[in-house]
């Protein structure tokens, strides 16, 4: 029995116990090689000795282990310390979708779409890489206190080939498809119509299959057809009812062939709530409502075992969360039936007269355009029909696009009218520090001025406004020491130096800042630190600093009263971050407080000046510029340090800042960027250290603005 405190594999000290399944423990756990929490799952005592578990517990880690994605829960390790298997984790501090459901009901139309346009993008990833998921369900789908949805579990995903994947594998039963219940073909398509049952209970609060056994449920979703949503929750748009139609056939041909599709139409809803625009295949015989013979319901009951449902079900019943629900679906269904069967063909009868008076408004306005009614009236103009056609022939290519409106500063709702009017959505991705009043929306992606699909999706940050941040004390501590501290606090430092008349401290250290210690700045704010140059009246002597890190020769020329400019240099032959030359030799007397330039090695993978970004649209080159952007996780970041570079090109030449080395980050990162004064563009180097070198995962364009 585990308990707080304990150590797995020498590494992850146990802190509390955190969740349960049928297979596992869920743990909070320390990872002291990285210093970082972690959710550790561990499996159960009674199933350590059977080998068939432990495998299926190990290919758990090896299927999701290579996903990287921002909603799905990242893998970071998998081992087995004195008989104890385990999985180690992304620790997701929030509650799962089922909890959230049983606390509010049923959730609202906008939340309900955009969780599962979420976990339909995390399904996406797995599916693009082979890896079919198997037990979609609220359970496995997490909701972090910031609002991130991620999907987890894929206790019963096995990475598939371009071979037909056949698994008699369940999860709970309430979600799975019908082709799962058979214990036959399962792919992609076995996760659409498992969102659909869960999309289903994100708005209506109940689940569309239930009964007192598993045999009973699985029987449910070969057999019976769903009660419609709306039936339950009046207000449900037509266009999101039929996207839950669609993902729920019993007919795999007859549901979304993917997840991308799936997206597109959960966007489109938001755009067009009542649209017509989910297409359903037309019903045939391979699609009607499948009928239980009386011998495959015995084999259901009778497989493995009474109320198993495959060969895994007889462990996989003691895994499933069964839902208590007292309402009697059966009696509702009665109820409501003959309702909603009434109300579908007044719907049809009134849809067939719509697209006939649609059809012909179009023949109308057509016939217009073209002069074909004019002809027969005597007043056609062959000429005019022959100029006007090509003209609308040329622009039915760029018909489906539109032009991004710029979002940046303006309100929710005033953005929300801007892209609704051009045939827009808009989905919040969080906050972010920004020069702009909070609340107002500080960025946006893709950029204002785009040419995008009608219909898509445009991402916004809100603003928070500039931070508020506390001084803190680095009085006493050398110059480089102090000076990191506060530009990794988004502070802006800037040097002087003065000699210590009262002998207190010792040449090199920080006498004095300012703003002083404990007042409360905003982000980006300069604050300037006075080092001790000791005694008056004695000379200094230049230290040899080549070879040593920025920040070494930082402390080593303060301790001789000395000041540093540093400035930037590629170098492939040396490590980024050693000073290649000083511009006074070492052993030279010179007076305190002469100023010496170091040049540092940048990295290697630092693009040449004729790659570097070019520097436009400076106007003012005063004040301190600032880059507030925020980065997703980059393709293949395994969780590792990084160093992320900026280069700018200053006068023709790249000039290149670490802005982090060696150091842990989590992703989403927020930057509090710094630039050179006037320059507006810069591009960001991201590498994470792999062995012993650094491996660069990508390189973003950044936007400076002038801070006020």
């Amino acid at each position: 029995m585990l308990k707080a405190g304990m150590f797995i594999g020498e590494r992850y000290e146990i802190v509390e116990k955190v969740g349960s399944g049928g297979m596992a423990d869920v743990f909070k756990a320390k990872d002291h090689k990285l210093n970082r929490f972690v959710a550790v799952k561990v499996m159960k005592q009674e199933f350590r000795e059977d080998t068939t578990f432990i495998r299926k517990f190990r290919s758990e880690a090896q299927a999701a282990a290579g996903l990287t994605h921002p909603n799905i829960v990242n893998i970071f390790d998998v081992g087995e310390s004195e008989g104890i298997n385990y999985i180690v984790m992304e620790l997701i501090e929030g509650i799962t979708l089922k909890e959230y459901i049983s606390r509010k009901g049923c959730l609202s139309i906008k939340e309900a779409t955009s969780i599962a346009i979420q976990v339909s993008m995390g399904l996406e990833a797995a599916h693009s890489h082979g890896i079919v998921h198997r037990d979609v369900k609220p359970q496995n789908i997490i909701i972090s206190t910031d609002g991130k949805v991620k999907v987890t579990d894929f206790g019963i995903a096995r990475a598939a080939s371009s071979n037909t994947i056949s698994s008699n594998a369940m999860g709970s039963v309430h979600y799975s498809s019908p082709e799962q219940v058979r214990g036959g073909y399962s792919d992609e398509k076995s996760d659409i119509y498992s969102l659909g049952i869960t999309l289903y209970e994100m708005v209506t609060g109940r689940v569309p299959f239930d009964g007192e056994t598993t045999v009973a449920i699985a029987i449910k979703h070969l057999q019976e057809e769903l009660i419609p949503p709306s039936t339950f929750t009046p207000n449900l748009p037509f266009s999101l009812e039929k996207i839950i139609e669609k993902c729920t056939q019993k007919s795999v041909d007859r549901r979304y062939s993917n997840m991308e599709d799936v997206i597109a139409d959960l966007k489109h809803s938001l755009i067009d709530p009542q649209g017509d625009f989910v297409k359903l295949a037309s019903l045939n015989t391979h699609a009607q409502t499948v009928v239980v013979s009386e011998s495959e319901r015995n084999a259901i009951k009778n497989a493995n075992g009474a109320g198993s449902l495959s060969s895994g079900e007889s462990r996989i019943s003691r895994v499933e969360e069964e839902i208590n629900d007292d309402t009697d679906y059966e009696e509702e269904y009665e109820r409501h039936g003959g309702l909603s069967r009434g109300l579908e063909k007044a719907m049809t009868i009134g849809a067939i007269l719509v697209g006939i008076i649609i059809i012909i408004v179009l023949i109308i306005v057509i016939g217009n355009k073209s002069g074909f009614f004019a002809t027969l009236m005597g007043r056609g103009d062959n000429t005019q029909q022959e100029e006007t056609l090509p003209e609308e022939d040329a622009d039915a290519d760029d018909e489906n696009l539109v032009e991004v409106p710029d979002l940046t500063g303006q309100s929710e709702d005033t953005a929300q009218e801007m892209v609704t009017t051009v045939g827009l959505g808009m989905s919040y991705q969080d906050e972010e520090v920004s020069d702009l009043e909070k609340g107002l929306i500080s960025s946006q992606d893709p950029a204002p001025g785009s040419q995008v699909p009608m219909y898509s999706t445009i991402k916004y940050w809100r603003s928070s406004g500039s931070p508020s941040l506390n001084i803190p004390d680095v009085i006493g501590r050398t110059q480089g020491d102090a000076q990191q501290t506060l530009e990794d606090m988004g502070l802006v430092v800037s040097v002087t130096q003065a000699y210590d008349e009262d002998y207190e401290y010792e040449i090199g250290q920080v006498m004095a800042v300012n703003p002083a210690v404990g007042s409360t700045v905003n982000a980006g704010s300069t604050v300037t630190l006075t080092v001790s140059m000791g005694e008056e009246g004695y000379d200094a002597v230049v230290p040899y600093v080549i070879g040593m890190t920025e920040n070494e020769a930082k402390n080593a020329l303060a301790g001789a009263a000395l000041m540093a400019i540093v400035q930037s240099q590629v170098d492939e032959t040396t490590e980024p971050g050693r000073v290649l030359s000083q511009s006074l030799e070492a052993d030279t007397t010179v007076e305190k407080g002469t100023t010496i330039t170091i040049t540092v090695s940048a990295s290697a993978s630092t693009p040449t000046p004729s790659a570097a970004p070019s520097t436009t649209g400076a106007i003012d080159a005063t004040g301190t510029w600032k880059c507030t952007q925020k980065l997703d996780t980059p393709i293949g970041y395994s969780g590792g340090v990084v160093r992320m570079e900026l280069v700018q090109m200053v006068n023709g030449s790249p000039k290149v800042t670490t802005i982090i080395d060696g150091k842990e980050v989590e992703f989403p990162y927020q930057l509090n960027i710094t630039g050179e004064p006037g320059l507006t563009e810069g591009t960001l180097y991201l590498s994470e250290l792999i062995g012993s070198d650094y491996i660069e995962l990508g390189h973003y364009p950044l936007t400076f603005a002038k801070a006020n």
